[in-house]
Protein backbone atom coordinates (compact mmCIF):
# COMPACT_ATOMS: atom_id res chain seq x y z
CA UNK A 1 0.00 0.00 0.00
CA UNK A 2 1.30 3.56 -0.78
CA UNK A 3 0.63 5.40 2.23
CA UNK A 4 -0.79 8.48 0.04
CA UNK A 5 -3.58 6.08 -0.33
CA UNK A 6 -3.96 4.55 2.85
CA UNK A 7 -7.14 6.01 4.70
CA UNK A 8 -7.15 4.50 8.63
CA UNK A 9 -10.17 6.41 9.17
CA UNK A 10 -13.75 3.92 9.82
CA UNK A 11 -14.75 1.57 12.59
CA UNK A 12 -11.95 -0.51 14.26
CA UNK A 13 -13.01 -4.05 12.41
CA UNK A 14 -12.65 -2.09 8.85
CA UNK A 15 -9.29 -0.97 9.88
CA UNK A 16 -8.39 -3.99 11.27
CA UNK A 17 -9.78 -6.57 7.92
CA UNK A 18 -8.23 -3.81 5.24
CA UNK A 19 -4.64 -3.67 6.46
CA UNK A 20 -4.01 -6.33 9.36
CA UNK A 21 -5.52 -9.18 7.57
CA UNK A 22 -3.06 -8.58 5.13
CA UNK A 23 -0.34 -8.07 7.23
CA UNK A 24 -0.33 -10.98 9.26
CA UNK A 25 -3.47 -13.12 8.45
CA UNK A 26 -3.43 -13.68 5.05
CA UNK A 27 -0.88 -15.64 4.52
CA UNK A 28 -1.81 -18.04 7.30
CA UNK A 29 -5.62 -18.24 5.45
CA UNK A 30 -3.92 -19.53 2.18
CA UNK A 31 -2.42 -22.48 4.32
CA UNK A 32 -5.29 -23.15 6.07
CA UNK A 33 -7.91 -23.06 3.08
CA UNK A 34 -5.19 -25.33 1.38
CA UNK A 35 -4.97 -27.69 4.18
CA UNK A 36 -9.18 -27.66 3.77
CA UNK A 37 -9.14 -28.44 0.47
CA UNK A 38 -6.67 -31.51 0.98
CA UNK A 39 -9.11 -33.52 2.75
CA UNK A 40 -11.58 -33.35 0.60
CA UNK A 41 -14.84 -31.83 1.94
CA UNK A 42 -18.53 -32.27 1.64
CA UNK A 43 -19.07 -29.44 4.09
CA UNK A 44 -17.18 -26.86 6.05
CA UNK A 45 -17.72 -25.44 9.04
CA UNK A 46 -15.84 -21.82 9.77
CA UNK A 47 -15.94 -21.27 13.89
CA UNK A 48 -14.37 -17.72 14.96
CA UNK A 49 -14.39 -16.40 11.07
CA UNK A 50 -14.04 -12.56 11.88
CA UNK A 51 -13.80 -10.91 9.36
CA UNK A 52 -13.41 -13.79 6.79
CA UNK A 53 -10.10 -13.87 5.86
CA UNK A 54 -10.33 -17.74 5.74
CA UNK A 55 -13.91 -17.60 4.39
CA UNK A 56 -12.78 -15.42 1.43
CA UNK A 57 -9.74 -18.17 0.65
CA UNK A 58 -12.40 -21.12 1.28
CA UNK A 59 -14.44 -19.64 -1.10
CA UNK A 60 -12.02 -19.02 -3.95
CA UNK A 61 -10.63 -22.69 -4.05
CA UNK A 62 -12.89 -24.99 -2.84
CA UNK A 63 -15.58 -26.56 -5.54
CA UNK A 64 -18.95 -24.99 -5.88
CA UNK A 65 -21.18 -28.00 -4.41
CA UNK A 66 -19.11 -27.71 -1.54
CA UNK A 67 -21.26 -26.16 1.58
CA UNK A 68 -19.51 -23.76 3.69
CA UNK A 69 -21.12 -22.39 6.99
CA UNK A 70 -19.31 -19.60 8.49
CA UNK A 71 -19.59 -18.28 12.23
CA UNK A 72 -18.62 -15.71 15.22
CA UNK A 73 -19.28 -14.93 18.13
CA UNK A 74 -19.47 -11.35 17.15
CA UNK A 75 -22.07 -9.98 15.23
CA UNK A 76 -20.59 -6.71 13.81
CA UNK A 77 -17.59 -9.19 12.22
CA UNK A 78 -20.02 -11.39 10.68
CA UNK A 79 -22.03 -8.52 9.12
CA UNK A 80 -18.66 -6.93 7.60
CA UNK A 81 -17.55 -10.34 6.01
CA UNK A 82 -21.06 -10.99 4.54
CA UNK A 83 -21.10 -7.43 3.32
CA UNK A 84 -17.34 -7.65 1.36
CA UNK A 85 -18.09 -11.41 0.17
CA UNK A 86 -21.64 -11.46 -0.41
CA UNK A 87 -21.20 -15.22 -1.63
CA UNK A 88 -24.72 -17.18 -1.89
CA UNK A 89 -22.96 -20.44 -1.00
CA UNK A 90 -21.52 -18.85 2.21
CA UNK A 91 -24.30 -19.64 5.09
CA UNK A 92 -23.68 -16.93 7.68
CA UNK A 93 -24.47 -17.07 11.29
CA UNK A 94 -23.69 -15.94 14.44
CA UNK A 95 -22.79 -18.79 17.38
CA UNK A 96 -20.77 -19.54 19.72
CA UNK A 97 -17.58 -22.46 19.50
CA UNK A 98 -18.31 -23.46 22.49
CA UNK A 99 -22.30 -24.01 21.93
CA UNK A 100 -23.03 -24.83 18.35
CA UNK A 101 -25.73 -24.48 16.85
CA UNK A 102 -25.99 -27.81 15.07
CA UNK A 103 -26.59 -31.06 14.90
CA UNK A 104 -24.47 -34.11 15.50
CA UNK A 105 -22.08 -35.10 12.68
CA UNK A 106 -22.92 -32.93 9.81
CA UNK A 107 -19.44 -31.72 8.68
CA UNK A 108 -16.77 -33.13 7.04
CA UNK A 109 -14.24 -30.44 8.00
CA UNK A 110 -13.90 -27.71 11.27
CA UNK A 111 -11.82 -24.97 10.61
CA UNK A 112 -10.43 -22.20 12.97
CA UNK A 113 -8.06 -20.11 12.44
CA UNK A 114 -6.83 -17.52 15.02
CA UNK A 115 -10.09 -18.22 17.31
CA UNK A 116 -9.10 -20.96 20.03
CA UNK A 117 -6.69 -18.60 22.09
CA UNK A 118 -10.09 -16.73 22.93
CA UNK A 119 -12.03 -19.68 23.94
CA UNK A 120 -12.84 -19.74 27.73
CA UNK A 121 -13.25 -23.23 27.52
CA UNK A 122 -10.63 -25.15 25.33
CA UNK A 123 -11.40 -28.67 26.06
CA UNK A 124 -14.76 -27.80 25.43
CA UNK A 125 -14.82 -26.45 22.42
CA UNK A 126 -12.71 -29.15 20.94
CA UNK A 127 -15.62 -31.35 21.71
CA UNK A 128 -18.36 -29.23 20.26
CA UNK A 129 -15.96 -29.47 16.90
CA UNK A 130 -15.56 -33.49 17.63
CA UNK A 131 -19.84 -33.24 18.22
CA UNK A 132 -20.55 -31.40 14.38
CA UNK A 133 -17.69 -33.63 12.65
CA UNK A 134 -19.16 -37.09 10.79
CA UNK A 135 -16.31 -39.80 11.76
CA UNK A 136 -13.38 -39.46 9.76
CA UNK A 137 -13.54 -35.54 9.47
CA UNK A 138 -10.90 -33.17 10.51
CA UNK A 139 -10.34 -30.12 12.94
CA UNK A 140 -7.89 -27.71 11.60
CA UNK A 141 -6.58 -24.64 13.27
CA UNK A 142 -3.83 -22.29 14.10
CA UNK A 143 -3.00 -20.42 17.26
CA UNK A 144 0.19 -17.52 17.45
CA UNK A 145 3.52 -19.18 18.88
CA UNK A 146 4.76 -17.91 21.53
CA UNK A 147 5.67 -14.10 22.11
CA UNK A 148 9.40 -14.98 22.65
CA UNK A 149 8.84 -16.73 18.95
CA UNK A 150 7.95 -13.70 16.83
CA UNK A 151 10.35 -11.49 17.68
CA UNK A 152 10.16 -10.31 14.03
CA UNK A 153 6.57 -9.17 14.17
CA UNK A 154 6.14 -5.43 14.19
CA UNK A 155 3.23 -6.37 16.44
CA UNK A 156 5.00 -7.80 18.91
CA UNK A 157 7.21 -5.39 18.48
CA UNK A 158 4.77 -2.31 18.82
CA UNK A 159 3.28 -4.20 22.28
CA UNK A 160 6.53 -4.18 24.00
CA UNK A 161 6.87 -0.45 23.58
CA UNK A 162 3.30 0.33 24.07
CA UNK A 163 2.99 -1.77 27.04
CA UNK A 164 6.09 0.31 28.53
CA UNK A 165 4.04 3.17 27.66
CA UNK A 166 0.99 1.77 29.60
CA UNK A 167 2.64 0.03 32.62
CA UNK A 168 1.48 -3.48 31.29
CA UNK A 169 3.01 -6.41 30.51
CA UNK A 170 3.17 -6.65 26.49
CA UNK A 171 1.08 -9.97 26.16
CA UNK A 172 -1.41 -8.99 28.11
CA UNK A 173 -1.98 -6.82 25.29
CA UNK A 174 -2.29 -9.24 22.54
CA UNK A 175 -4.34 -12.38 21.81
CA UNK A 176 -4.15 -14.94 24.82
CA UNK A 177 -1.25 -17.49 24.71
CA UNK A 178 -2.13 -20.83 23.69
CA UNK A 179 1.15 -22.37 22.19
CA UNK A 180 2.27 -25.19 24.35
CA UNK A 181 2.28 -28.75 21.65
CA UNK A 182 2.25 -30.88 24.49
CA UNK A 183 -0.91 -28.81 26.27
CA UNK A 184 -2.61 -28.61 23.28
CA UNK A 185 -2.11 -32.41 22.17
CA UNK A 186 -3.54 -33.41 25.11
CA UNK A 187 -6.68 -30.82 25.49
CA UNK A 188 -7.15 -32.47 21.89
CA UNK A 189 -6.93 -36.16 22.72
CA UNK A 190 -9.40 -35.41 25.81
CA UNK A 191 -12.12 -34.23 23.76
CA UNK A 192 -11.66 -37.87 21.92
CA UNK A 193 -9.50 -36.76 18.83
CA UNK A 194 -6.54 -39.16 17.16
CA UNK A 195 -4.02 -38.63 14.64
CA UNK A 196 -3.18 -34.66 15.93
CA UNK A 197 -0.69 -32.99 14.29
CA UNK A 198 1.23 -29.72 15.54
CA UNK A 199 3.66 -27.96 13.08
CA UNK A 200 5.36 -24.50 13.66
CA UNK A 201 5.63 -22.07 10.72
CA UNK A 202 6.23 -18.81 9.27
CA UNK A 203 4.90 -16.27 7.17
CA UNK A 204 5.82 -12.77 6.45
CA UNK A 205 4.57 -9.65 8.14
CA UNK A 206 5.19 -6.45 5.35
CA UNK A 207 4.38 -2.80 5.40
CA UNK A 208 5.12 -0.19 3.19
CA UNK A 209 7.19 1.63 5.39
CA UNK A 210 7.49 2.12 9.30
CA UNK A 211 4.64 4.76 9.99
CA UNK A 212 2.15 2.51 7.94
CA UNK A 213 2.96 -0.71 10.19
CA UNK A 214 2.67 1.69 13.04
CA UNK A 215 -0.83 3.07 12.25
CA UNK A 216 -1.80 -0.45 11.66
CA UNK A 217 -1.06 -2.28 14.97
CA UNK A 218 -1.70 0.78 17.05
CA UNK A 219 -5.06 1.87 15.24
CA UNK A 220 -6.41 -1.93 13.92
CA UNK A 221 -5.03 -4.62 16.85
CA UNK A 222 -5.96 -5.25 20.33
CA UNK A 223 -3.28 -2.91 21.43
CA UNK A 224 -6.11 0.13 19.89
CA UNK A 225 -8.25 -1.65 22.71
CA UNK A 226 -5.96 -0.83 25.80
CA UNK A 227 -4.59 2.60 24.29
CA UNK A 228 -8.09 3.52 24.26
CA UNK A 229 -9.09 1.94 27.32
CA UNK A 230 -6.07 4.06 29.48
CA UNK A 231 -6.12 7.76 27.66
CA UNK A 232 -7.37 7.38 23.85
CA UNK A 233 -6.04 11.20 23.43
CA UNK A 234 -2.61 9.77 23.37
CA UNK A 235 -3.41 7.00 20.25
CA UNK A 236 -1.60 9.07 17.73
CA UNK A 237 1.67 10.01 20.08
CA UNK A 238 2.00 6.39 21.12
CA UNK A 239 1.63 5.61 17.02
CA UNK A 240 4.58 8.11 16.36
CA UNK A 241 6.69 6.31 19.11
CA UNK A 242 5.98 2.99 17.65
CA UNK A 243 6.84 4.39 14.18
CA UNK A 244 9.61 5.95 15.23
CA UNK A 245 11.00 2.29 17.05
CA UNK A 246 9.58 0.03 13.78
CA UNK A 247 11.90 2.77 11.52
CA UNK A 248 15.24 1.88 14.00
CA UNK A 249 14.39 -1.93 13.91
CA UNK A 250 13.86 -1.88 9.61
CA UNK A 251 14.94 0.94 7.90
CA UNK A 252 13.56 3.74 6.03
CA UNK A 253 11.83 1.52 3.19
CA UNK A 254 9.31 -1.26 3.00
CA UNK A 255 9.16 -3.01 6.22
CA UNK A 256 10.04 -6.96 5.95
CA UNK A 257 8.81 -8.25 9.08
CA UNK A 258 8.31 -12.35 10.11
CA UNK A 259 5.50 -14.05 12.41
CA UNK A 260 5.38 -17.58 13.90
CA UNK A 261 2.49 -19.94 14.63
CA UNK A 262 1.36 -23.38 14.87
CA UNK A 263 -0.59 -25.18 12.62
CA UNK A 264 -2.83 -28.04 14.34
CA UNK A 265 -4.82 -30.68 12.64
CA UNK A 266 -6.71 -33.25 14.31
CA UNK A 267 -9.14 -35.99 13.54
CA UNK A 268 -12.15 -37.66 14.66
CA UNK A 269 -11.59 -41.45 14.16
CA UNK A 270 -13.73 -43.26 11.83
CA UNK A 271 -15.14 -45.74 13.76
CA UNK A 272 -16.19 -43.15 16.77
CA UNK A 273 -19.26 -43.94 18.38
CA UNK A 274 -21.54 -40.88 20.33
CA UNK A 275 -20.75 -42.86 23.34
CA UNK A 276 -17.18 -42.03 23.08
CA UNK A 277 -18.49 -38.26 21.93
CA UNK A 278 -19.53 -38.27 25.82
Amino acid sequence: MDRSHVDFTGSFADVYDRYLVPMDFAPYARRLADRVKATAPRSVLETAAGTGVVTRELARILPDNVSITATDLNEPMIGLAQSKLGSERILWQQADALNLPFEDTVFDVVVCQFGVMFFPDKRRGFQEALRVLRPGGHFLFNVWDSFEANTKSPLRIAARIVGAILDREPVSLLAPPYHNAAVIRSDLASAGFTDIQVDTISEPSRAASAHEASTIVCHGSRLRTAIDATDPSRLEEITDIVAEALRSRFGTGTIEGATQALMVAAQRSVSQSRAEDG
